[in-house]
């Protein structure tokens, strides 16, 4: 895409961030391009200039905006997570960021399963910022047997996988159930096990 301008910068990034909110109530599915423009209040040549290839595009944004929203609300702890009480603060803020959002589509993995029999390509596209978390993971698992807080013989991509799929199954149930509850579960089993490493 060409160098936009300050004001353009500015602009595409309201449209992201207006779209972002509407795509995970509906899902891309449920969102016409029509619909988008009436939400963001964009006329359809503006809508095309800022995303010339239309809704895929869009997507492609808008998972990059909600990743990089996602990763922040995680922060100090996810570039840390080398004590038990950092991974404590991790599963707090976690919790925290996810607390009211019960949108169908608020997790990454919802965005490529909807994608991938469309667009494989997108799919991997936004795929791999759920492969950049699940690497923030096994990072910190690594710090914690550096630090023998964890058996020097455990596998730390094993351990974070563990806890990865953890969060996203219970991002998936509580969507389904519209109550933070399984996910405030599902991390708290995952840690739980996580310290059951501990030598």
């Amino acid at each position: 895409m060409h160098k936009l301008t300050p004001k353009g910068a500015a602009t595409r990034d309201r449209i992201v961030r207006a779209a972002t909110d509407l795509i995970l109530e509906r899902g891309v599915g449920g969102m016409t391009l029509d619909e988008i423009r009436a939400g963001t209040a964009t006329s359809k040549s503006q809508l095309f200039h800022y995303f010339p290839d239309g809704k895929r595009d869009l997507v492609a944004a808008i998972a990059e905006f909600q990743s990089g929203r996602v990763e922040q609300a995680q922060r100090p702890w996810l570039d840390h997570l080398d004590s038990w009480e950092s991974w404590q603060g991790w599963r707090d803020a976690v919790v925290a960021h996810y607390r009211g959002l019960t949108h169908l589509y608020c997790s990454l993995t919802a965005f490529v399963n909807e994608v991938t029999p469309t667009d494989p390509e997108l799919a991997a596209a936004i795929g791999a910022y759920a492969d950049r978390w699940l690497d923030h993971l096994t990072a910190g698992v690594r710090k914690l047997r550096a630090k023998r807080l964890i058996k020097p013989e455990a596998d730390p991509e094993r351990l974070a996988l563990m806890v990865f799929t953890a969060l996203q199954g219970g991002l998936l149930v509580m969507q389904a159930k519209n109550s933070i509850e399984p996910l405030e579960a599902a991390l708290d089993g995952a840690l739980l096990a996580l310290h059951s490493q501990h030598p």
